[in-house]
């Protein structure tokens, strides 16, 4: 059976086969100061070898497969680890005094008094390596899942945009084919308003953000183009303040706004229909109101929000922690406050 061995997992157990040689080292320097210092290093060097080498193996290879299961396989494995860390780490210090590369400080009349010597080194060695892998591990797993909960809501955000543009796109053909219909004048400029609209979203909204200058545009485009429906009797005042042209904004983020206000309340009113819009955006913070006018109702209004409010509602939980929507029913008015502290962006 062929093992392959992540280069990068082994450095990482190099690395902290290094600190814990240092560790080590500077603690045996501080309990015993007579000692020399230079060959006390290069001997445990030569035991950090050895444990770095047997801890990459157990905690990478042996110890995901161990199992309960199968008992007596696991008991004998622990047993021979037991050894490996004990009677081997004695072993290999013999064999660093034949290679001449270990320096013996000491003579044991017994091979058992020498392992009781050197162990403690062995079973220090995997608690710390046993425990930095653990919080390596932890840190990974959840860089991992910081990253998967950012693809996701990306992968939700594409998809309520991709359900947003058609729905845009869907509602201003069927005002051109009203249009149309009647054969009206206007039928061809309102087909160059919608060849605007349709360059400005497939050039200028790939992207994460626009210039709220560039909002602006495609806002007045299509205010343009609802206009060319109605006679002289629809009012539209669109005012703004805002602090700097080129602040970012997700785009076509307001559209739906300025569409509802259209689609479910003009073109639905009888009487001296309205639309007012005002934007301002200072110091960071947007707030955008629409008003306009709806058929008047006797008594209490349940407003039900139709596909661009609730998408526009779950863009806004996806892309910011700071914000809020509202939207009521007065009368013969229909009003949306949008706010958003643009600093919270997620």
């Amino acid at each position: 059976m062929k093992v392959s061995i992540d280069r990068r997992q082994l450095l990482f157990y190099l690395l902290i086969g290094i600190v814990f040689m240092i560790m080590w080292i500077i603690g045996v320097k501080h309990s015993r100061p007579e000692e020399e210092f230079f060959s006390r290093s290069i001997n445990y060097l030569w035991f950090t070898v050895y444990v770095t080498a047997l801890n990459f193996i157990v905690f990478e290879y042996i110890a995901p497969q161990l199992s309960w299961r199968k008992w007596i396989r696991a008991i004998m494995i622990l047993f021979t680890l037991m050894m490996l860390y004990s009677f081997g780490l004695y072993a290999w210090r013999q064999i660093g005094i034949g290679l001449h590369l270990y320096t013996s400080y000491r003579i044991f009349e017994k091979a058992a008094d020498g392992v009781e010597y050197h162990v403690p080194f062995s079973f220090a060695s995997i608690f710390f390596f046993g425990i930095v892998r653990h919080i390596y591990n932890y840190i990974k797993l959840k860089r991992a899942t910081q990253k998967l909960r950012v693809e996701k809501q990306q992968a939700e955000l594409n998809y309520l945009k991709s359900q947003t543009n058609p729905h845009f796109l869907f509602n201003t053909l069927n005002n051109i084919y009203a249009l149309a219909r009647d054969k009206s004048d206007v039928a061809p400029e309102s087909i160059l308003c919608l060849s605007k609209i349709l360059r400005f979203m497939l050039y200028e909204t790939s992207g994460d953000y626009i210039a709220i200058e560039q909002e602006l545009k495609i806002m007045d485009d299509y205010i343009a183009l609802e206009k060319l429906r109605y006679d002289e009797s629809l009012h539209v005042n669109f005012s703004h303040n805002i602090e700097n042209m080129k602040q970012a904004l997700p785009p076509l983020l307001l559209i739906p706004l300025v569409e509802n206000a259209f689609k479910h309340g003009v073109s639905e009113t009888r009487d001296q229909p309205f639309v007012n819009i005002f934007l301002s955006i200072n110091k960071g913070r947007l707030e955008f109101t629409v008003k306009n006018s709806v058929e008047a109702f006797s008594g209490e209004v349940t407003v039900k929000e139709n596909i661009g409010l609730s998408n526009l509602r779950r863009q806004l939980e996806l892309l910011y922690t700071d914000y809020n929507l509202t939207v009521q029913h007065n009368g013969s008015v229909f009003e949306a406050i949008l706010k958003i502290n643009l600093a919270s962006h997620v």
